[in-house]
């Protein structure tokens, strides 16, 4: 496991766009609340790449990724929105390079891709954590402060779910394990490959957005099938946003859908956690311990160990 240097008041933090561009005048507005903040900011050649869908070719964001990684001046990456792409930039990333220059990686989204690809090649704990594009309609104070103590290194670090969006006990218990997890899309994809996620005695967490109920039942028994969620020793659903149901409907709730397929494992599950492609986003850092505390009175996750150094 390696440990990115943590980040201080006043840090460089470079952004990119590995996956889709970010129209000009969001990464404008957003990259000023970080300036706000009292952040200097280093804007990457892929923020200001267009082709197509994409934030410029495979190799332009592969290399832009890769020279943010390698500037001395940068102490922080923090993606500027997800979308796709991230599966035609990985084959051309050099882990090597990145191994030797740890940084503060964060994205969430599309970026699972490149989460899971660089700690699970590299050892670098990378962070599913909030991008610009969550900031696009103002700044959202709790995921600031969780952004902050998390990258910070404060500790204990406890993770408690806003009042605003309250935490679904469907199994209580508590359990420990490196945490995993990601997109729930972007996770399926890519079983079979050299990039699969190893999830074995984690705390998984899953999210997903602009699905259709039966894609999310489909999606969640493939993994079912695969093997990967009977080894895990917790799940936690974020927070599943704009789901979407056909005429004919499909008849069961996101919970019902996660308890029809997992509800038999001894392990304990929560569902509306913070994290994904909603308003409120936590920062979790990947591979590192936690502790889920799926506690009906007081649902928490805990890190066990400062993902900085």
């Amino acid at each position: 496991m390696i440990k990115p240097p943590r980040l201080h008041p006043g840090d460089t933090i470079g952004i990119v766009c590995p996956s889709r561009w970010l129209e000009s005048g969001v990464l404008s507005r957003t990259v000023d609340l970080f300036r706000a903040r009292g952040y200097k900011i280093k804007l990457g050649e892929s923020t200001r790449l267009k082709l197509n869908q994409y934030a410029g070719s495979p190799e332009q964001r592969a290399r832009d990724l890769e020279t943010m990684f390698t500037d001395p001046d940068v102490n922080a990456i923090i993606c500027a929105r997800g979308g796709y792409g991230a599966n035609r930039v990985l084959p051309l990333l050099n882990y090597q390079a990145i191994a030797q220059h740890p940084k503060i990686f964060v994205g969430y989204s599309d970026i699972t891709a490149y989460l899971i690809s660089i700690t699970q090649r590299t050892g670098l704990i990378t962070f599913h954590g909030p991008m610009l594009i969550t900031f696009k309609a103002g700044p959202i104070d709790y995921n600031f402060e969780y952004l902050e103590k998390t990258l910070f290194g404060h500790t204990p670090l406890i993770i408690k779910p806003p009042s605003e969006l309250p935490v679904k006990i469907l199994k209580p218990g508590m359990a420990e394990g490196p945490l995993w997890g990601g997109n729930l899309t972007l996770i399926t994809d890519r079983l079979a490959t050299e990039d699969q996620l190893l999830a074995t005695d984690s705390i998984l967490f899953l999210e997903d957005v602009h699905e259709y109920l039966y894609g999310f039942d489909r999606l969640l028994y493939h993994l079912r099938r695969t093997g990967i969620l009977d080894g895990i020793k917790g799940l936690i659903i974020g927070e599943m946003t704009d789901m979407k149901d056909n005429k004919v409907p499909f008849g069961k709730t996101v919970d019902e859908i996660v308890m029809d397929v997992c509800g038999d494992l001894d392990i304990p599950i929560i569902s509306n956690f913070p994290c994904g492609h909603g308003k409120y986003q936590v920062t979790l850092p990947l591979s590192v311990p936690v502790r889920l505390n799926a506690d009906p009175a007081v649902p928490t996750l805990e890190l066990l160990a400062v993902p900085v150094q």
